[in-house]
């Protein structure tokens, strides 16, 4: 399994935020207004707080299989590995959906004199914000299932080469 590259989320969220600061300047004149829910950031949030609180429990059940306490209850790898796709496919959703609403916000900062466009930048700052927790509760689930370097492999493996 590939790890999650800080270029490539970063490129996604750069990409869609500039798609979307077009897609709402097209949006405005038409003479409507793009707008960001607020169920967004909540969202955004609670998916944040789910892999989060994955991440914990995993670090705590290998902490605890590693100082062999007898009431450790052992991780299965199909579990952690399926906790690390949905961190990674969470990731890159949020990058995407963050750049989406930092684009729009970016738009909306132009005209924030407008009560409702301000909550609606509002909203999307904090969408961007609530994105960026993903991304970074992501990483750090994926840092906690990574599998240790197995040394003795790689240098026999390299010895015998020689």
């Amino acid at each position: 399994m590939r790890e999650l590259r800080i270029r490539m989320l970063a490129g996604v969220f750069v990409v869609a935020g500039v798609l979307s600061w077009a897609g709402a300047r097209l949006w405005n004149s038409a003479g409507t207004q793009p707008s960001v829910p607020l169920a967004a950031p909540i969202v955004l949030a609670v998916i944040a707080v789910v892999l989060l609180a994955t991440a914990l429990s995993i670090r705590a059940r290998l902490k605890a299989q590693r100082e062999r306490r007898p009431e450790a209850k052992g991780v299965d790898p199909l579990m952690a590995a399926r906790a690390v796709v949905f961190g990674q496919a969470s990731a890159l959703v949020a990058a995407l959906v963050s750049g989406m609403y930092g684009g729009v916000g970016a738009f909306l900062l132009e005209s924030l004199d407008i009560p409702a466009r301000r909550d609606q930048a509002v909203y999307a700052g904090f969408s961007v914000l609530a994105g960026l927790g993903v991304i970074a509760a992501a990483i750090f689930l994926e840092h906690v299932c990574k599998l240790p370097e197995d040394d003795d492999d790689s240098n026999s493996g390299a010895a015998s080469a020689a």
